[in-house]
Order: C-alpha cells, then sequence, then structure tokens
C-alpha cells in the first residue's frame, strides 16, 4: 500500500493531486533559490507571519503550505508525501484528499495565528501532511478492516516518530504540527461517523462505512493515543 511500484508516468496519472502539490513545491522552491525573482520576494509575500495575516493579507493563511525553507525541508516534505499521499488519494478520491489536505495545513496555521506570537514566521507542508496521518489514524481508529496489521503499525510508528521529532528538532512549528495532526483526524472521524458513501478502498472493495463506538477500540490503540496525547502535552509544557 504505501510502497511505490509505479513507473513515473504511471505515478502522474494514478495520483494526479499529490502530483500537483509536489510540482508546486519544486517550482516555488526553484524560485526562491534561482536567480529569476529578487531575492527573498516571493517568501516574503508567501511566508505564514502572523503579523501581516493579522493586518488583512489573509492568503498568508494557505500559500505557507507551499513553501519550504531549504532543500532538505523540501526533500522530507515531498518524501511523505510521495509515501502516504498516493494511497490516501485512491482510497477517499481526489476531490475529498485534496480537502484533507488543505483543510488540515489551513487549520494548522489558524492556529498558529492563534497560538503564536504576532511576529512568528513559519513555512512548509507539515501542517497538512500531518493531516493525511490524522486521518489514516482515524482510519485505524473506526475502520481497521481498510488497512493491514502491517499498513497499520507503520502508519502509527511513523506518526509517533514524527510526534516525537516535533518536539526534539529546533525550529519547528510545533503548533502546526499538532493542530494539522488533529484536524486530519477529526475529518477523518466526522466523514465516517457520517455514513460518508463513495469511497473505493484498496483492500475492501467499496467503502461501507459502519457505526463505531469507542468502547470498542482495541486497548493497544487507546494506549498509543494515550501515549501520543502525553507527548503532546509534555512537549508544550516543557517548550
Amino acid at each position: 500500500m504505501f510502497i511505490r511500484t509505479e513507473s513515473f508516468k504511471e505515478f502522474i496519472r494514478f495520483y494526479p493531486i499529490v502530483t500537483w502539490i509536489i510540482a508546486i513545491n519544486i517550482v516555488l522552491y526553484l524560485l526562491t533559490v534561482l536567480p529569476i525573482l529578487p531575492s527573498g520576494w516571493l517568501m516574503n509575500l508567501f511566508a505564514g507571519v502572523n503579523l501581516n495575516i493579522v493586518m488583512g493579507e489573509y492568503w498568508r493563511l494557505v500559500t505557507p503550505i507551499f513553501m519550504h525553507n531549504g532543500f532538505a525541508h523540501l526533500l522530507f516534505n515531498s518524501f511523505s508525501l510521495v509515501l502516504f499521499g498516493p494511497a490516501l488519494e485512491r482510497l477517499i478520491g481526489k476531490v475529498r484528499f485534496l480537502l484533507v489536505y488543505f483543510i488540515s495545513g489551513i487549520g494548522a496555521n489558524v492556529a498558529t495565528l492563534i497560538l503564536e506570537p504576532l511576529t512568528y514566521m513559519h513555512v512548509g507542508a507539515s501542517g497538512a501532511i500531518f493531516g493525511l496521518f490524522g486521518f489514516f489514524t482515524s482510519i485505524i481508529v473506526f475502520r481497521r478492516d481498510l488497512l493491514s496489521r502491517q499498513n497499520t503499525q507503520l502508519v502509527l510508528t511513523i506518526t509517533i516518530i514524527g510526534i516525537v521529532m516535533t518536539f526534539m528538532q529546533a525550529n519547528i512549528n510545533v503548533t502546526a504540527h499538532l493542530f494539522g495532526l488533529l484536524a486530519g483526524f477529526l475529518i477523518g472521524a466526522a466523514t465516517i461517523k457520517n455514513k460518508t458513501s463513495g469511497f473505493s478502498t484498496i483492500k475492501t472493495g467499496n467503502w461501507k462505512p459502519a457505526r463505531q463506538r469507542f468502547n470498542g477500540i482495541p486497548l493497544k490503540t487507546l494506549l498509543v493515543w494515550g501515549g501520543i496525547v502525553l507527548l503532546a502535552i509534555l512537549g508544550l509544557i516543557f517548550r
């Protein structure tokens, strides 16, 4: 499910939304490093600066999702999209995938605006990508049958590692990571609970949502999420 075996042309054809997002990220990064535009102009225009947003530049709630500060930043986020994006785009469809990605990213930026100082500046797709992790986690909680045990363990492991690294690395927008993850999870939970139709699953045929109850969640899942919440709380306290 998360192993890519397609050719480049097949990848573009099968996963157009993921392809376009990565392409936009790369183009904007190149425009920031190549001597095509005035130095720093694009970053100054599109970066998320809370003070500018409060002054009315509301596009900065969206544009930071596509901007990256350095090649390593771009590479990590692009790799994450290539690894996790295609499976979810195929699972929930192009339009829903786009909505999950943007709502999570924008929600992360709104949370950053509310919780961080006015002078705070941020860029990167991490909030939106953590939204994908959150959506996958909601599938694990409410529709575990849609993922194999191996894929479930992979998603949970990567999510936990991502949260831990959020608090260990410098210059990380912790607020965006946590609220992007939360937004993706809530979107997934609401979608499944509302019995939304039209999903096509990789594993079991047509999507047939069923009503789930929290008391039916396995102990292992509760322990994993308890640990995630604990890490999040400790990270915020000792930031």
